[in-house]
């Protein structure tokens, strides 16, 4: 299966932004591509995170093609593994493998998100990392540009490297306006140099971004130009 899986180096970091943005220019390159959020919580009938994507890439599915894309949804906003007990389900990354190879059948690509960081538990007894290991996908880390994010996205490539998983790449995302400056700058040199992985590049702030429903072909040309510049290296 060729895909990208994208995690981060916390909650909330713009993981669903970036999922979304790597799939719509997969997709305008003429890449047949596809998402699948094998888990998310908070989900109050649809599931947002998915919808995002969809919507981003102008994208239509069927009921059985968005079940695979979203094989684990569950209501309270909280930690997979505790979600999944609260409904009395133990979530089977086994499961998650399957509808990512039946997306596979009809796709040639897939953009995969995961839920919050590298350690997010799924059960008791395995992590987004093992999902991570099962998939085998490249990854891209998706991190803050400013202060606290040379720790944060460090130790997310150390944890990746020791379960011997390939780093794509790190792209930093802006969540609000003048996000960039001399820390951020040198914040990107650092993770490159002592994180020896490629830092892919930086979605600049953008409100249109904030859309639940966002439609790329309406995004200012500074981001659809960030994310060009993204997936150039990608070789996809």
């Amino acid at each position: 299966m060729k895909g990208l899986f994208i995690t981060g180096t916390d909650t909330g970091i713009g993981k669903t932004i970036l999922s979304a943005l790597l799939l719509a220019e997969i997709r305008r390159r003429g890449i047949h591509a596809a998402p699948i959020k094998p888990v998310q919580t908070g989900c109050d009938g649809n599931v947002p995170d998915l919808d995002y994507a969809l919507a981003m890439a102008s994208m239509e599915v069927d009921d059985e093609t968005y079940a695979a894309m979203a094989p684990y949804t569950f209501e309270p906003a909280c930690s997979p593994h505790l979600a999944a007990e609260m409904a009395g389900v133990e979530i089977d990354i086994a499961e998650m493998v399957i509808a990512a190879r039946t997306l596979a059948m009809e796709y040639e690509f897939i953009v995969a998100e995961g839920a919050g960081g590298v350690m997010v538990p799924l059960s008791r007894h395995e992590m987004t990392l093992d999902l991570m290991q099962a998939l085998k996908y490249p990854v891209v880390i998706t991190a803050k540009p400013g202060l606290g994010t040379i720790n944060h996205t460090l130790l997310t490539i150390r944890t990746l490297r020791s379960d011997g998983l390939d780093i794509a790449g790190v792209v930093f995302v802006c969540s609000e306006p003048g996000e960039t400056g001399f820390i951020e700058e040198d914040n990107a040199i650092t993770i490159e140099q002592v994180g020896k992985v490629p830092v892919l590049g930086t979605i600049p702030y953008c409100a249109r971004l904030a859309d639940p429903r966002p439609c790329f072909a309406d995004l200012p040309i500074p981001v659809v130009a960030a994310i060009d510049k993204i997936v150039n290296p990608l070789g996809i």
